[in-house]
């Protein structure tokens, strides 16, 4: 369903009066009434759940929403507790004339059906009549285009193939290799890894894969040539504690890494450590400059935002006031 709103409404003297906030509830109730059918009544609740205390008596003061004994001759009265949109059923229809307009739809509705199942018939006869069927006689079989049968296979396996398919002679059935004889070099059985390696981190690097997990750094171990003799000389230089706590200081857990690329970056720039070296303090915790900017950004609209809001709660109160008196 919809509601009618005048082309008018935004430079009514009454709107102008009210305000931009107090306007706003209004479209909404008038909406609510188009959308149930109640003829510009509102519920209370609905009213209170949908403005301000200030923005209801600003549409009540000019006229816009009335209450229950109100002055208005054109509007009826709504029961008390609830609310009535000025003049609604002037610019939209009443409940009783929509539920006409569907009724008479809908009786039109049914009429085209009506009209489509009685033609039905006629034209399911006209479509399966006899006389619209060719007769096939004895001879048209033999105008039938012949075509000769295709080979058909047989259920007899050999080497692991069906008797009658197709097969490249250049390249024998693996199958049919007897046991013991050795596979060509030109081909070479695949070789799946397992264990480590199979999830990418080599084996050398184990025990500093061992470690990030459990300090909770999960990075995914998809590495190349580079990335590997990389990683090699990290650990060479550095020992594996020491590139675990420079990684668990540089994680962002709200935008964390996912590949070892990424620590391999942290790692460069520590400085060569002995193994036998005394600890040295490392960086801080990881500082997310532009989230921290963000928040402060965020903070500061919200401060103004609620001044303002003050402020408009003061200017409503205000005004309420100077129309009351």
């Amino acid at each position: 369903m919809w509601a009618r709103l005048d082309d008018g409404f935004h430079s009514h003297p009454k709107i102008i009066r009210a305000g931009n906030a107090a306007a706003g509830l209004l479209v909404r109730v008038i909406s609510y009434a188009g959308q149930h059918l109640t003829d510009g009544v509102i519920p209370g609740a609905v009213v209170r759940e949908y403005g301000t205390a200030p923005q209801i008596r600003k549409l009540s003061a000019v006229g816009l929403l009335h209450t229950a004994g109100h002055e208005c001759v054109r509007c009826p009265q709504p029961d008390p507790g609830d609310y009535l949109v000025h003049d609604f059923l002037a610019s939209n229809p009443s409940r009783s004339r929509v539920e006409a307009d569907r009724e008479r739809a809908a009786e039109r509705q049914r009429q085209v059906r009506a009209a489509k199942t009685a033609a039905a018939p006629d034209a399911n006869r006209a479509r399966t009549t006899p006389a619209s069927r060719p007769k096939r006689t004895r001879n048209d079989a033999d105008s039938t285009p012949r075509f000769p049968a295709a080979p058909q296979v047989k259920e007899v396996r050999h080497a692991g193939r069906l008797a009658g398919a197709h097969v490249d002679p250049t390249r024998p059935d693996p199958s049919s290799i007897p046991t013991g004889i050795e596979q060509s070099p030109l081909h070479p059985p695949q070789r799946t890894p397992a264990g480590p390696e199979a999830a990418g981190v080599p084996a050398f690097a184990q025990p500093l894969a061992d470690q990030l997990t459990a300090a909770g750094c999960h990075v995914g171990w998809r590495t190349d040539s580079s990335d590997r003799e990389a990683l090699r000389r990290h650990l060479d230089r550095i020992p594996a504690d020491r590139l675990v706590d420079a990684a668990r200081r540089a994680w962002n857990p709200a935008n964390p890494p996912r590949t070892i690329r990424y620590l391999l970056k942290v790692w460069d720039a520590l400085p060569d450590t002995p193994a036998d070296a005394p600890a040295a303090p490392l960086p801080g915790p990881f500082v997310d400059r532009h989230q921290a900017a963000s928040d402060d950004q965020f903070a500061r609209a919200l401060d103004r935002a609620r001044a303002r809001m003050a402020a408009e709660d003061a200017a409503e109160t205000d005004a309420q006031k100077a129309l009351i008196s």
